[in-house]
């Protein structure tokens, strides 16, 4: 049975616990940029490890920040937080944070998956917690900017000085996720429900709905650029509707042909048969089997990976959505470097 969950606002989230101390920003990437320059911004004093050399390194140069490296970063941090890559902080975590932490220090991590799952073991003197934002890093950036805020889940992990719980809701209110809402959960719950959403909906389940969709067309005879604008590019119109009102304002918003089309036929698609098989996802989360599995591709140079994301870059639905973007100046299209 689903558990109930209380929000906690700015009036629960003083940033108190953050005053006079120092708080290292680990990665100025996607969650890293957001973090560093929000908490500066909310008056705390943040310094950033960052690699020298490559685009990150410049943007936070071009931010105000003089990036340090990791070694000096958790030497001079009372709070280190921890926005690197998942595949990657095990082996950062043993060359260049264990042997420089000291009693009484705060680890934080923006995802519960190393902690969960083990991967990472830090001693038991330090506070170990997490602030997730439920949103990429520039939507962090751009909300608090406004005025706004990411809502966040906060968890704590360990609590070796009695202010782990403080220090975690001081980082949510620093990076404005109090001014929308904050979660209090475990790293368990937000590690699992946030693979699983990932896999299962949000990335896997919806990429591969799309590109069965225009598979389907082209190969009843339908032409690749009526198959791409009916299976991907409206498929923002209706998540935009379902962001602002859930699945009620989407059908209320589109026309009785497409309403009746999506109660009748919907379940014809995602069968009982497509949620055992998220069942099963969730299982292998659960279990540790993906996190085991993942670790092992990382460690074997992501051969499968780079092998499955090559095939889906030439994919026509890639190839004739890169052709069509080009034609749609006003959407200011972007292309991804080569992994």
């Amino acid at each position: 049975m689903a558990r109930s969950v209380k929000m906690l606002y700015e009036k629960d989230a003083p940033l108190d616990a953050l005053k006079g101390k120092t708080v290292a920003v680990l990665g100025f990437g996607s969650q890293g940029h957001a973090h560093a320059q929000n908490l500066r911004d909310s008056g705390v004093k943040v310094i950033v490890a960052q690699r020298e050399g490559g685009a990150n390194y410049r943007l936070a140069k071009e931010a105000g920040f003089k990036p340090v490296s990791v070694e000096e970063a958790v030497k001079q941090a009372d709070l280190i937080i921890i926005t690197l890559p998942d595949e990657i902080q095990p082996e950062v975590y043993n060359r260049s944070i264990a042997p420089n932490l000291r009693k009484g220090q705060t680890l934080g991590f923006t995802h519960g998956f190393n902690i969960h799952f083990k991967t990472i073991v830090p001693p038991k003197d330090v506070n170990v917690i997490m602030v997730a934002p439920k949103g990429p890093g520039h939507l962090v950036r751009s909300e608090y900017e406004k005025g706004g805020g990411v809502p966040c889940l906060v968890a704590v992990h360990q609590d070796a000085t009695r202010s782990a719980k403080k220090i975690a809701l001081a980082w949510a209110r620093g990076i404005g996720g109090a001014r929308s809402g904050v979660i209090v959960t475990t790293f368990k719950d937000e590690c699992e429900t946030d693979l699983f959403g990932e896999q299962a909906v949000l990335c896997g389940g919806l990429s591969a709905l799309i590109k069965a969709g225009f598979e389907t067309l082209i190969e009843a005879g339908y032409p690749p650029e009526m198959a791409y604008f009916e299976c991907c590019h409206e498929m923002k119109l209706i998540t935009d509707l379902i962001f602002q009102g859930g699945l009620d304002y989407m059908r209320y918003s589109i026309s009785n042909t497409a309403e009746y089309g999506d109660l009748t036929r919907g379940p014809r698609v995602i069968t009982d048969k497509s949620k055992k098989e998220m069942k099963k996802i969730l299982k292998e989360i659960q279990t540790g089997k993906f996190a085991k599995e993942f670790r092992k591709e990382y460690e074997s140079g992501m051969e499968n990976f780079k092998k499955l994301y090559e095939q889906d870059r030439k994919h026509p639905l890639e190839v004739t959505g890169k052709k069509l973007r080009k034609m749609m100046t006003w959407l200011n299209a972007k292309e991804p470097p080569k992994k």
